[in-house]
């Protein structure tokens, strides 16, 4: 069986190894290197363009100087001339073969034609080369022009030349100023591209911080956010500390739904464990374990309606989006309110209601249950009829629940929608406490307000909900 074939080195396998410790290395270096290798790629393309351009230049005044004294060169021969040059000039007139016949003492004993050069140029073709490169320090660099002249007596090959010093030292000076120039130009890139991203990443240093405190358990914990800026750290840091309220209220929420738990349930519970303890205690006739049985049946109610009612309450602190819908405002009230008709019969209470025509917008799952608390604790706690009020105007749902009882005490109005909270009168009385707490946290979700009060007749509590 033939092995699969091993990726090469270097390759695919290369790639992901690179892009990980690519990835591995700090924000603030990675920004450095990328502006690092984005300006050293823009300052040499400026940098070779700025060159190429100079270069074009020298070379076409080059070889314009070097045309000029071609066509002189050629001219001296043909009318028999001396053959001269300006200063920084050189020539040279040859044989076809390559043999000196005369030249300039800068070139009197070499050969500036190779082989090619020659048969290039006895063939009628004029040839230019440049002899020596651009690092050379040898004043002999020079640009020539080789042409066939054609005397009365013989063919020669007249070859004109031209130093490229003065050129070539131009091109180094502005190689040397380019690359001082790109150095520089990069460094002060390089520094400001640090110094910038810093300044933009320390706001998200300092949150990182200030978020890390929360692991001990501190409350109230909020990052710096300027009030004065728009940015993307601005909102970044709005939101995290958005974040952090709705975290803190979840655990506010978590923390008091296990105190009030605990607390509530502990004296049932007692109560159960006290009646278990008694009936087991001796042989009980069984009129007596039927008491018994009826007590412990009555706690588990209690101990089902308080779990039930915690359970509602933390459900609905939850709740970030209501499912409103429109409902018409008589059918709402009407459905909430005639359970409780039949309870009012017994005793001999009315249970009055008047609705004005209208449709609401609200989430009935959470409305029904909390109307049906307010009647449900006035004809618990109070007496006299009871009269229900309801109407929806200017995008708002005001509903009220008054009875003739004696109403609130007084001390206990300030926090008559507070969990657990009950009025000495009523403490006798079967409830937890978490009725009017159901209500107001109702409300509260939808946006709204509530408000109990006492009247000249007993108590009265208000809704008034945006709908």
């Amino acid at each position: 069986m033939t092995p699969p074939a091993q990726p090469a080195a270097g390759t695919t396998l290369g790639r992901p190894r690179v892009l990980g410790r690519w990835h591995r290395l700090p924000i603030v270096l990675r920004l450095v290197l990328a502006v690092a290798v984005t300006m050293s790629l823009v300052l040499s393309g400026a940098a070779g363009l700025v060159y190429w351009r100079v270069e074009q230049a020298l070379d076409e005044q080059l070889d314009a100087d070097l045309a000029a004294y071609s066509h002189d060169l050629r001219s001296d021969l043909l009318t028999g001339r001396k053959l001269s040059g300006p200063d920084g000039s050189a020539y040279q007139a040859l044989t076809p073969q390559g043999k000196i016949i005369e030249a300039s003492d800068l070139v009197r004993t070499e050969h500036l034609l190779n082989g090619a050069d020659l048969r290039s140029v006895a063939a009628g073709a004029s040839v230019r080369r440049d002899i020596g490169g651009l690092a050379s320090l040898d004043p002999r660099t020079l640009r020539l022009r080789a042409q066939r002249v054609k005397l009365p007596d013989r063919t020669v090959i007249a070859v004109a030349a031209v130093r490229r010093g003065h050129r070539d030292e131009a091109l180094r000076e502005l190689l040397a100023q380019l690359a001082i120039a790109m150095s520089l130009t990069l460094v002060a890139a390089s520094y400001v591209g640090y110094r910038t991203a810093r300044a933009a990443l320390d706001p998200v240093e300092r949150y990182r911080r200030r978020a890390a405190s929360l692991a001990d358990g501190t409350s109230g914990v909020r990052l710096p956010v300027p009030e004065d800026r728009d940015d993307e750290l601005t909102r970044l840091g709005h939101t995290l500390n958005e974040m952090l309220e709705r975290l803190e209220a979840a655990s506010e929420r978590e923390r008091r739904f296990l105190a009030d738990a605990s607390h509530e349930l502990r004296t049932p519970l007692s109560l159960l464990r006290a009646e278990v303890d008694v009936a087991l205690h001796r042989p009980r006739p069984a009129a007596e374990l039927t008491d018994t049985l009826r007590s412990v049946d009555s706690e588990v109610q209690r101990l089902i309606d308080l779990t039930n009612a915690l359970l509602d309450l933390e459900q609905l602190g939850g709740t970030d989006q209501l499912a409103r819908s429109p409902i018409d405002l008589p059918e709402l009230i009407a459905s909430a309110i005639d359970p409780y008709r039949a309870a009012a019969g017994r005793e001999h209470r009315n249970l009055s209601v008047d609705v004005a025509p209208g449709t609401v917008n609200v989430d009935t799952n959470w409305i029904h249950p909390a109307i049906g608390n307010l009647v449900d604790n006035a004809l618990r706690h109070s007496q006299g009829d009871i009269h229900v009020t309801a109407t929806a105007d200017d995008g708002h749902l005001r509903l009220t629940v008054t009875d003739e009882g004696p109403g609130f005490p007084s001390d206990f109005l300030p926090k008559a929608f507070d969990r657990f909270a009950r009025a000495e009168a009523s403490r006798t009385s079967p409830g937890s406490g978490l009725g009017l707490a159901f209500v107001a946290a109702v409300v509260t979700s939808h946006g709204g307000t509530a408000r109990a009060e006492n009247t000249t007749q007993g108590a009265a509590v208000s809704l008034d909900i945006p709908c």
